[in-house]
């Protein structure tokens, strides 16, 4: 009886964050893949982290798993009891101070952006934050321009794929799109490709993507905005100005969460190696 008193404690708070969300499209398909990311190239660290790609009729919604189960469980008081819990968990179990834990058991976001592709027509918004400031850019759909390499193939999940590689952002990328699933679409910023992008990754495996599932769905909902926040709290900028801020915040120069209590916070003496 209390565990069902909780449920509904808690689906009740959820519902008033859920307010502040926006249905914009259905999904029909959604696909899970597993991203990992080497954070220090030096000691070769990496960090993992399973995103979702919703697609719908119009609109399509990639996001982190683990930051969309921080910001539903930050949306609640019983919510903060939960992460509470699994923080000192986490704190307790994780020894090796050098190495990112299993994923399962860290209760902190991974990917912060929220990715809509064809939201506005044609374009792509990326909502994302800043320690406790949000953000949201647009971007132009199909960023990359790929090279389509027909003879080579090989199979993921039961499909053929297809080879094809692009620059983009700095990188070398390489994909491997479904021949015979006709969606133009992938994980993160990745489309513009005559089939679903299974798996996609840089030179030197520094950005991995790979699809490890892919189910229908009866009309699941595809939600704009971030749960517990104000859609006024969201700051219209450039993808430009985002990066920039991003890079400030980082080296502690005009740190959000410093200033908003008052802190001037002088750069980091080692500031941070990072690409």
């Amino acid at each position: 009886m209390k565990k069902l008193q909780l449920l509904l404690l808690t689906l009740l708070s959820l519902s008033c964050f859920a307010q502040d969300l926006v249905v914009i499209d259905t999904a029909h398909i959604k696909c899970s893949y597993v991203y990992k990311e080497v954070k220090d190239t030096l000691k070769g660290s990496t960090r993992e982290d399973l995103v979702y790609l919703q697609i719908g009729a119009k609109i399509s919604k990639c996001y982190s798993f683990y930051t969309h189960r921080f910001d539903s469980l930050t949306s609640s008081d019983e919510g903060w009891k939960e992460l509470h819990a699994m923080v000192r968990a986490f704190s307790a179990n994780w020894k090796d101070k050098d190495s990112y834990p299993a994923p399962a058991s860290d209760p902190f976001p991974r990917m912060t952006a929220y990715l809509y592709k064809n939201y506005p027509q044609d374009r792509m918004t990326v909502a994302d934050r800043l320690v406790t400031d949000y953000y949201q850019y647009e971007e132009d759909m199909n960023l990359q321009e790929w090279d389509l390499q027909e003879d080579s193939t090989k199979t993921i999940l039961g499909h053929e794929c297809q080879k094809a590689t692009c620059k983009f952002r700095g990188r070398e990328w390489t994909a491997w799109f479904a021949l015979d699933i006709p969606i133009s679409d992938g994980p993160w910023k990745f489309s513009g490709l005559p089939g679903l992008i299974m798996e996609v990754y840089d030179r030197g495996n520094q950005q991995y993507f790979c699809i490890n599932g892919m189910q229908k769905v009866n009309a699941e909902p595809i939600s704009y905005g971030i749960i517990g926040i104000d859609p006024k709290r969201i700051e219209h900028t450039t993808h430009r100005a985002f990066l920039k801020a991003r890079y400030a915040t980082i080296r502690n120069d005009g740190n959000p969460l410093a200033e908003s209590i008052g802190l001037q916070l002088s750069p980091r003496k080692n500031p941070p190696r990072f690409d």
